[in-house]
């Protein structure tokens, strides 16, 4: 008896494999472009201070790490309170704000600093600052005061060891959906020809 493999399932199934290997491929790619980044991000702790951009800047140039000094004159409507820690790991809450820097430009999003209690008071209205340039989800950036402000302590430094690098294990994850995938069909064609041979 002839074991005759049915085209068109096989060539999907080809398909499916192929494209669950690339995906693999690329995830190791971006696990070393990730690799890379992260290194410049260590680096970018001992480099000397910035000025806090005045000017939007492309994502691939954003000094983060960087220790920077801004001037904030003035703090735009209300500080937002998140979960957060001070310098010595304890956890309480952040008080973040956006700041104007100039009559024009993205201004700064700021972390004034940490307390204990979520409604604490915070006389900070606007001047210098200086502190740490740190990733942040929403605003692409903030900076960090090296200094709790307006009665609060400082907050935790960023750390580029919080920055995730999942690629690796993801590509193993594709890896293993496209070996999956084989073993199934390749029990399935068995079944099959087990089947026909009855």
């Amino acid at each position: 008896m002839t074991r005759r493999i049915p085209l068109i399932p096989t060539l999907l199934v080809a398909l499916a494999i192929a494209a669950m290997i690339a995906l693999g491929i690329w995830q190791i790619r971006r696990a070393h472009e990730k690799e890379a980044m992260l290194t410049r991000f260590a680096a970018a702790e001992h480099l000397p201070a910035v000025v806090w951009p005045t000017a939007p800047t492309a994502d691939k140039d954003l000094p983060l790490f960087r220790q920077a000094s801004a001037n904030c004159l003035e703090i735009i409507g209300r500080p937002v309170v998140i979960a957060g820690h001070n310098r010595a790991g304890e956890t309480g809450y952040s008080h973040r704000a956006d700041c104007r820097t100039g009559a024009e430009g993205p201004g700064m999003h700021v972390d004034l600093g940490w307390s204990r209690d979520p409604n604490a008071k915070v006389a900070f209205t606007g001047g210098p600052m200086v502190g740490q340039i740190a990733p942040d989800k929403q605003h692409r950036m903030r900076l960090i005061s090296a200094v709790g402000l307006g009665g609060l302590e400082a907050s935790a430094p960023a750390s580029p060891a919080d920055v995730p690098n999942n690629h690796r294990s993801y590509a193993v994850q594709w890896f293993a959906f496209a070996l999956t995938a084989l073993v199934i069909y390749v029990l399935a064609l068995r079944g099959r020809w087990r089947g026909a041979a009855k």
